[in-house]
């Protein structure tokens, strides 16, 4: 979606990654808390929430996108609690790295 706006907001050990499309008041959202464990990092992803006037857009998607981009450059796993997450990991088995 052109002129999509993702943004991450960290709250300690919990945050949540949020997309704004111009335009529209709604603001999607991907939730995460971190977790240390014996491998290390880990970030549980665990909802995925994207307003009735923006689904099919392609920003949930976009949202994971972000997370995978920061697990790469900051070095933490992922482990997909939330539906939507997991199933985009199926989809791209080239992240396998990055699943806790």
């Amino acid at each position: 979606m052109e002129g999509l706006d993702i943004a991450r907001q960290d709250q300690g050990q919990a945050g949540e990654y949020q997309g704004r499309a111009p335009g529209h008041a709604g603001l999607a959202r991907l939730t995460w808390v971190m977790r240390d464990t014996a491998q290390g990092p880990v970030r549980v992803a665990e909802h995925t929430l994207v307003p009735r006037e923006l689904e099919g857009r392609g920003i949930a998607g976009k949202l994971v996108d972000a997370l995978i981009a920061d697990a790469r450059q900051e070095g933490f796993r992922v482990d997909p609690r939330c539906s939507y997450v997991a199933a985009q990991f199926r989809r791209h088995p080239e992240w396998s790295d990055l699943l806790a």
